[in-house]
């Protein structure tokens, strides 16, 4: 299939009038939907697929890590396969994989079928957003101006908007159709996004394309190899640490010691890690939105979590509960693309983290409705906010021959994030989600929430513009 996808991209015309169309960003919109879709859509689905098996919430929360895992490390990879051999080509490839996982996972007959179908989601979907934006960045240079921001800001739209809606989506195809329709409803996305793609995205520009600066980077297989090793070893040791395994910290420290050691030495470095450390501002917006994540994620995993078992509200109830936050993250994304200034969006969202947290350390069953709403659109509006200044912070402080690498960091930065929230899910509610369980996880997510304000408002860099 690869190399029919290859054959196929190497005859598709460009525009006639070129330009960053809608026949050109339609399709990059449609595959950027559906990693962050995923990652919210089973969060009301957790539920009713642990009854069906016959396993709690800390086996559950494995759906949420398998996912997040193979994202983490895809994503910077395949962000770096996208410059060098190609966005188009690495974008095909990768909605062929969704739709591989959704099969997999409308067929699973076991509880480790969808481990192997969220796998291979992670993988497919990973490759859409970066490879969106080195198509965007190669469309700029072949007539030569920059991205509109209007149209960055609907790709960030687009990814937010799926995420703020997955969890009323999930519960909604729980109701009708079981939740097999969580995996089910890839399929048909992924097969409309390639036809689009194959129809509507010009073809990859050469290796050294006329009007380019330089050729487009070589790959660095010895370092993809020990980041994604040592990544994958971290999440082993986040995904349980209500029983530690202490001794992975070794490896992942050997490991680290020689991906430094070789990405100083290597002429072209997977990761540039001395533009990193000479890059201050973007080193802290992966900080920052890995941390801002965290607690997004808390409460996109754990509250539904007790909505259900803590609260006994049904699938669809939940999401319809969600629905609040999921509105109050469209409205913000749409604000936080309008706005010059990157730094009072974030300082907005970081304080309404914390105060959303500290708010869900005094619920409990007998809370009312009203409360329970103000909770989630307490982490509605920084989802939003967060989102598009974060993505506006990345374009500005990359270089942008690496644009796909440094979006593919972001994203990684937003999977660990996600990664620990549901090992904090699962220490803190073990079989069942619970009062106190809640209440753990709201504290700690507080204490981080007041760690993001500082974080946010001692940097500096955040006070230039636009």
């Amino acid at each position: 299939m690869s190399g029919d996808i290859a054959a196929t991209v190497t005859t598709a015309p460009a525009p006639a009038d070129g330009g960053f169309r809608a026949r050109l960003t339609a399709p990059l919109l449609l595959g950027s939907v559906l990693n962050p879709l995923n990652t919210t859509m089973i969060s009301t689905g957790l539920v009713a697929i642990g009854h069906h098996f016959g396993v709690g919430a800390a086996d559950t929360a494995w759906l949420i890590s398998v996912l997040y895992l193979a994202s983490a490390v895809a994503q910077p990879v395949l962000g770096k396969l996208a410059d060098a051999l190609g966005p188009r080509r690495v974008f095909l490839v990768g909605l062929v994989v969704v739709c591989a996982s959704g099969l997999v996972g409308m067929f699973a007959s076991a509880f480790g079928w969808l481990i192997v179908s969220r796998l291979l989601l992670g993988i497919g979907t990973s490759a859409a957003y970066p490879a969106a934006m080195a198509v965007l960045r190669d469309e700029g240079r072949r007539i030569g101006r920059r991205p509109p921001r209007p149209v960055m800001a609907r790709l960030s739209f687009a990814a937010l908007g799926s995420a703020a809606v997955g969890p009323t989506l999930g519960g909604l195809l729980v109701t009708v159709v079981g939740w097999r329709g969580i995996f089910a409803v890839n399929v048909p996305v992924s097969v409309i996004a390639f036809c689009c793609a194959v129809l509507w995205i010009p073809a990859d520009p050469p290796r050294a394309a006329a009007g380019e600066p330089a050729p487009r980077p070589a790959l660095d297989p010895l370092g993809i190899g020990l980041f994604s090793t040592a990544l994958t070893v971290l999440v082993f040791f986040l995904l349980d640490l209500s029983h530690p395994m202490w001794w992975l910290l070794a490896p992942f420290a050997v490991l680290t010691a020689v991906l430094l050691w070789w990405q100083l030495r290597c002429r072209t470095p997977f990761i540039d890690v001395r533009m990193l450390a000479g890059n201050g501002p973007l080193a802290r917006t992966y900080l920052r939105h890995g941390l801002s994540y965290l607690l997004i994620y808390c409460v996109m995993y754990g509250f539904t979590q007790w909505l259900e078992e803590g609260r006994g509200y049904s699938s669809g109830h939940t999401g319809l509960l969600m629905l609040p936050m999921s509105l109050a993250a469209l409205v913000c994304s749409l604000v936080g693309a309008r706005t010059k200034g990157i730094r009072a969006p974030l300082i907005v969202a970081s304080t309404l983290l914390t105060a959303g947290a500290a708010l869900l350390a005094f619920v409990s069953g007998s809370t009312p409705l009203a409360v329970l709403l103000l909770a989630g659109a307490c982490f509605g509006i920084p989802q939003g906010l967060i989102g598009t200044s974060n993505q506006a912070a990345v374009q500005e402080y990359a270089p942008a021959a690496d644009i796909g690498a440094a979006a593919g960091l972001q994203r990684t930065a937003q999977y660990i994030g996600a990664i620990t929230a549901s090992s904090l899910i699962a220490l803190a509610y073990g079989q069942r989600a619970d009062d106190a369980g809640l209440h753990l996880m709201a504290a700690v997510s507080a204490v981080l929430g007041v760690l993001l304000v500082a974080l946010t408002v001692t940097d500096r860099a955040l006070r230039r513009q636009r």
